[in-house]
Formats: C-alpha cells, sequence, structure tokens
C-alpha cells in the first residue's frame, strides 16, 4: 500500500509538472517534454491523457513543428508559477492593491489573498524587499501600507478579530473588531467590520489605522451589510452632520456618470429619475449647488428648509444676472 501511495504520489507531481510546463511554452514536442520530466515519450502520452481526463484541453499536432498545446477551455486552469513569477506577480498584485488604481484594488487584493495562502515562506521575505522598494507618485490618494492591506484580508479571510489604533476626534483609540470585507472606493481603502466595542457595524479607513493586527481569535460570521453600498453611504451621506435629499430628473446612471461616488448615493426611483443622498459638515450650499449644476430638473426631498435657502440663492443669482447699464466713455476734448 505504501508502495502504492508513492507512485501515485509520483505520478501526481509528474502530472502538475507537466501541466506546468504546458503553460510556459506555446508547443512542446512529446521528446522535449519526456526529456524535461526524466521519463519515455510514451509516459508522456500517458500523463497528457490523464490531463485531458481532468478537463485540460491539450492538443496533439502531427508533422513538422508539431508537438503538443495546451488550449483554451471553458474554465480557468490553475496556474502553476515558478519562484521567480510568484515573486513578481505578488509584487505586481501589492502594487495595484496599495493604489486601487481604477476600481481593480479589491479585484487584485482578492487575487493576493489566493496568492498569499499557498506562497512559501521562503519566498515572503523576497516579496516584503521587493514591495519596499518600490514607489508611485499622483494618484491623489493616501498612501496604504500593503502590510496592512494583508492582514486585513487575511483576517477576513480566516475570520479572526483584528485590532488597531484608530482616531476619534482628538483622540486614538484602540479598535477591537470582527473583520468582514475590505471596500476600495476611487480614492482609499476601507474596512467594513463589527466594532466589538459599540456592538454595531462600522467602516473603517485604513490609511488612518496604526497598530493594525489580528488575533487567533475566531469568529463566527454575522448577517452583515451589503460591503460596497454601506461603506458608500457612510462616506457620501451618513458621516456627515448636514444631510440632504434631492430628487433628481434623470436617470441613475446619468447622475453616477456625473457624480463620483465617493460624493453622493444615487439610487433609481420610477419613470427615469433618481435619489441622490449626499451631506457637508458646515453648510449644505455646496451640495445645493454641485446638484443644480449637474444640468437637471430636481427637487428637495429633505431637509425642508434647505428649500428655503435655495430660493436665497436664486434671488442672489438673479441679482448677480441683472445687465447694468452700459457706461460711456467722454472723449477727450
Amino acid at each position: 500500500m505504501e508502495a502504492a501511495s508513492g507512485t501515485e504520489r509520483g505520478t501526481t507531481e509528474r502530472v502538475l509538472t507537466l501541466l506546468g510546463l504546458l503553460q510556459q511554452r506555446q508547443v512542446w514536442t512529446a521528446r522535449e517534454l519526456a526529456e524535461r520530466l526524466g521519463v519515455t515519450p510514451r509516459t508522456v502520452r500517458r500523463d497528457v491523457e490523464r490531463l485531458r481526463t481532468l478537463g485540460y484541453p491539450v492538443h496533439a499536432c502531427h508533422g513538422v513543428g508539431g508537438g503538443y498545446q495546451l488550449g483554451r477551455g471553458q474554465e480557468l486552469p490553475p496556474l502553476l508559477l515558478d519562484d521567480e513569477e510568484a515573486i513578481v506577480t505578488a509584487v505586481s498584485l501589492l502594487g495595484g492593491a496599495g493604489a486601487a488604481v481604477a476600481g481593480a484594488g479589491d479585484v487584485a487584493l482578492r487575487a493576493l489573498a489566493k496568492l498569499d495562502r499557498v506562497l512559501p515562506t521562503r519566498l515572503r521575505h523576497e516579496v516584503q524587499a521587493l514591495s519596499g522598494s518600490v514607489e508611485s507618485f499622483g494618484g491623489g490618494h493616501p498612501p496604504v501600507d500593503p502590510d496592512v492591506l494583508m492582514t486585513l484580508a487575511r483576517a477576513c479571510r480566516d475570520e479572526v478579530e483584528a485590532g488597531f489604533d484608530y482616531p476619534a476626534g482628538d483622540r486614538v483609540r484602540r479598535r477591537r473588531v470582527e473583520p468582514y470585507r475590505l471596500v476600495a472606493s476611487d480614492r482609499r481603502w476601507y474596512l467594513l467590520a463589527f466594532d466589538l466595542d459599540r456592538a454595531d457595524w462600522r467602516s473603517f479607513r485604513v490609511d488612518r489605522m496604526t497598530e493594525v493586527a489580528a488575533r487567533t481569535w475566531r469568529f463566527r460570521p454575522r448577517a452583515a451589510p451589503e460591503a460596497a453600498a454601506y461603506v458608500q453611504e457612510g462616506v457620501a451621506n451618513r458621516v456627515y452632520p448636514l444631510r440632504a435629499r434631492f430628487l433628481v430628473h434623470a436617470s441613475a446612471d446619468t447622475v453616477r456618470a456625473q457624480i463620483p461616488a465617493s460624493a453622493a448615493v444615487v439610487r433609481p426611483c420610477s419613470s427615469g429619475r433618481c435619489e441622490v443622498r449626499s451631506g457637508a459638515d458646515h453648510s449644505l450650499d455646496f451640495v445645493l449647488m454641485h446638484v443644480l449644476l449637474l444640468g437637471h430638473d430636481f427637487e428637495i426631498l429633505d431637509p425642508p428648509e434647505l428649500a428655503h435657502r435655495a430660493r436665497a440663492l436664486a434671488e442672489k443669482l438673479l441679482s448677480a444676472g441683472v445687465t447694468a447699464a452700459p457706461t460711456h466713455r467722454i472723449a477727450d476734448s
């Protein structure tokens, strides 16, 4: 039984190696593969049949320039990376996740979390050294430490509690949370988590966190709100002391293309209209003027006093638009 188990394991390793070779190059001859694997061409043919049985489309072409070629299947097969490929891929994903460029940051982070699960310990130091030597400029968003992102991503994945220091007013407090999802906006990263001290869901800006650490205490996931919608509502509306709602006479898709997701929440309504929610710290005048400049008819839903403010601003605009009587210059005598 032990001999049979060893033979089976050896065959599995050889077939995986064969799959990796087929992913490296367009075409391999049976002799080339046999030399690489240390087997006979007949064994290569059997291993190719094993891959086909597993659903991998391995094509065989005869004649000059022919050989074995891995085709495109219906599903994405597992990619087999050597050490150098794994290091470069991880560093590239770290760069994409840390920058959160064009909405691809969350996808990069999901891929990085999968790679992190299987990345050998010997390669982690290489990844950290390379990622630490890469910088970027521009983007208009605060930089995020990739190690912090990975710590939080692992905590979300492994369902373990996390802790970090976070500013609250003029103080910094330690927060204990059950992390649920990392959410990337057009400018920064947020963590949606259940705050254990406040017994409620909260969103946190990752760039404001310090002393981030994952604990070993596991938790059972709770029923959670939809992560992206919850974070956007908090960033664009719920976080502000002053809030406003508008009914805009245009489709939600049209208005979303005009307003950044971090500035307002846009929800579709009937008859091709939409509701816009936004907020401000000190005055809703800016929000009101922003909605006006969208160029669509709209109604103020809330707060009622904003309608009075709209009339006052309209009178000022009308007054500013009155054309003054032309003045005539007296010619010099």
